[in-house]
């Protein structure tokens, strides 16, 4: 989940990897405080997206789950057949696995300002205000960089078939 979170928001795998190295080194130091406690998940979410808005302001220019060709501007809804669990149906499964590849290998080729709220939304759900406060920008910025990212999503995701 660490790592997951880091390659969506950094798009380069060694610096995921750095990220969440860095977050277990974190957790490890807090042991005794995070041993018993029912929140460590939300909390290395929180630390992995932190380091990495850190890395992405520091290091370079400032700037689960989708659901292919669901890029609305509220959260993907589904309908009541498609939540419960299908019968085994592995080639379902293949082309859905391919899917979800395919669209990851799409958002990682999105500029970092794109990229990064679309994570935070879709992925975190994060809402829009929430997102231009980590993120320092306006909401109106947070808005058009989700709305262009999908596009861009749509034109790479869409494109291909």
């Amino acid at each position: 989940m660490v790592y997951g979170v880091a390659i969506r928001m950094l798009a380069d795998p060694a610096e995921a990897e750095d990220v969440a190295q860095t977050v277990f080194l974190r957790a490890f130091e807090r042991f005794g405080v995070l041993r018993d406690q029912p929140t460590v998940p939300g909390w290395l979410r929180t630390v992995a997206t932190n380091l990495c808005l850190n890395h992405l302001t520091r290091v370079r220019p400032r700037w689960r789950q989708f659901s292919v060709g669901r890029f609305d501007h509220g959260r993907s809804r589904l309908s009541p057949e498609e939540r419960m669990p299908a019968p085994d149906d592995p080639e379902r499964d293949v082309l859905q696995a391919e899917q979800r590849a395919e669209l990851e290998r799409a958002l990682q080729g999105l500029p970092a300002h794109q990229r990064v709220p679309l994570v935070l939304f879709h992925f975190q759900e994060r809402s829009y205000r929430e997102i231009a406060k980590l993120l320092g920008v306006s909401l109106s910025k947070v808005k058009t960089d989700i709305h262009r990212g999908r596009i861009a999503l749509r034109a790479v995701v869409g494109g291909s078939k």
